[in-house]
């Protein structure tokens, strides 16, 4: 049961799915973060259901992509995106690092974020554009979503955190090595779907490990959000590359 519980957590938490209301305690929560990455398997439920409509009402390649592009916003309310924006006007405000980890906490957006968020959306519906309206899409979108949620996991119970009483400190808990292990065997399936994301998602975690350490002291929520839009972004890419020069089983 309480690994039910802990996974009803994270779909409340992560996505706008209404859920049944659980206590927010230590106890229900102890396995959240390992259940993450089955929000990426909601979002392939998802894109499959929007693929299965699109074949069979003709879509066009503009309209199939705008909706790979929204449904993971939609379903997640943006929370991942939020945390991109956050992370993207600290870093790019070049101050100390005293003042980055001020302005990673400031619920205001700024200029940066809001460049940077029309950059990301810009360049994830192009990379969308180049998929057909097909059910296989789902399948590598899904287990690109489960991968980036996975790196996410990763991370936070990896890398050493910047502080203390934020939500990442609060799913990390006192379950750091169960995350990583789960986490770990997440990434290893869906690496099945999309090994070039799951490469990917390596190369954007040992990318953030040296941010965060540099700039932020360490792991937080905005950067674990941040992690997981660019591990997105860029497992897409490679699910793209890899489907035109043929290395892909699938």
């Amino acid at each position: 049961m309480r690994i039910i519980r802990s996974i009803i957590m994270a779909v409340s938490t992560f996505t706008k799915i209404p859920m049944p209301r659980q206590d927010w305690d230590r106890a229900n929560m102890k396995y959240t973060l390992a259940a993450l990455p089955f929000v990426g398997v909601l979002t392939g439920i998802f894109i499959y259901i929007w693929a299965l409509a699109a074949d069979a009402l003709g879509f066009g390649a503009i309209l199939f992509s705008a909706g790979l592009t929204l449904i993971p916003v939609i379903l997640t309310g943006g929370i991942h995106l939020d945390g991109f924006c956050d992370t993207m006007d600290a870093i790019n405000s070049r101050a100390a690092p005293e003042r980055k980890r001020e302005i990673l906490k400031d619920p205001r957006i700024g200029a940066f974020a809001a460049i940077w968020l029309g950059v990301y959306l810009t360049a994830y519906f192009a990379l969308c554009s180049e998929f057909t309206p097909d059910v296989t899409v789902a399948f590598k979108l899904g287990a690109t979503a489960v991968i980036s949620r996975a790196a996410a996991g990763i991370a936070i119970a990896a890398l050493p955190r910047s502080s203390e009483g934020g939500l990442a400190d609060t799913l990390r808990g006192d379950s750091r090595e169960a995350t990583l292990f789960v986490c770990i065997l997440w990434l290893i399936w869906a690496g099945v779907f999309a090994w070039g994301a799951a490469v990917a998602s390596i190369i954007c975690i040992l990318w953030v490990r040296r941010m965060s350490k540099r700039d932020f002291g360490g792991m937080s929520g905005d950067l674990a959000g941040y992690l997981i839009s660019i591990c997105e972004l860029f497992g897409i890419m490679t699910v793209i590359i890899n489907d035109k020069a043929g290395l892909t089983w699938f």
